[in-house]
C-alpha cells in the first residue's frame, strides 16, 4: 500500500531572497545547504543535516508570501535565548511566548510575513 514516509521540507515564497537568506541564516541560525540562482534556496538545521528542513522560493507561480494558513515550526532547546535573539533583531511576535501543558510556544513572521512557530517540548 503506498504511503507517505517523511516530510522532506517546508517551502515559503519570498519577495526578496537576499533579505530572506539573511533572516534565516543570521537571525534563525539555519545553514544554507543548496542555492539555485537565488531563486530556490534550501536550509538545513546544520551543515551535517541530511536534507533541507525549509526551502525559500522567489519563483513559485501563484504563491503569495505571508499566507496565514500554515506555519513551519522550529524547535529550539534554548527557547528563552532564541526569543531574546529574535526580539533583539526587531522581530515582533503575533503570539507572545507562552507555555502550554506540553511545550513552550511562540509565533512570529519572517520579513515577507510568512508565519513561523518557535517551539520547545517539555522534558
Amino acid at each position: 500500500m503506498p504511503q507517505i514516509t517523511r516530510l522532506p521540507f517546508f517551502v515559503y515564497p519570498v519577495t526578496n531572497m537576499i533579505r530572506a537568506r539573511a533572516f534565516y541564516t543570521d537571525v534563525l541560525g539555519l545553514t544554507e545547504i543548496a542555492n539555485w540562482d537565488d531563486q530556490w534556496v534550501e536550509f538545513g538545521l546544520s551543515a551535517a543535516d541530511a536534507g533541507p528542513a525549509l526551502a525559500l522560493s522567489s519563483v513559485m507561480v501563484g504563491a503569495e508570501p505571508g499566507a496565514q494558513g500554515g506555519a513551519v515550526a522550529l524547535e529550539s532547546p534554548d527557547f528563552d535565548g532564541m526569543v531574546t535573539k529574535l526580539k533583539d533583531h526587531g522581530v515582533a511576535f503575533a503570539i507572545e511566548p507562552m507555555e502550554t501543558s506540553v511545550c513552550h510556544f511562540a509565533r512570529f513572521y519572517d520579513p515577507d510575513g510568512n508565519p513561523i512557530i518557535l517551539h520547545r517540548l517539555h522534558g
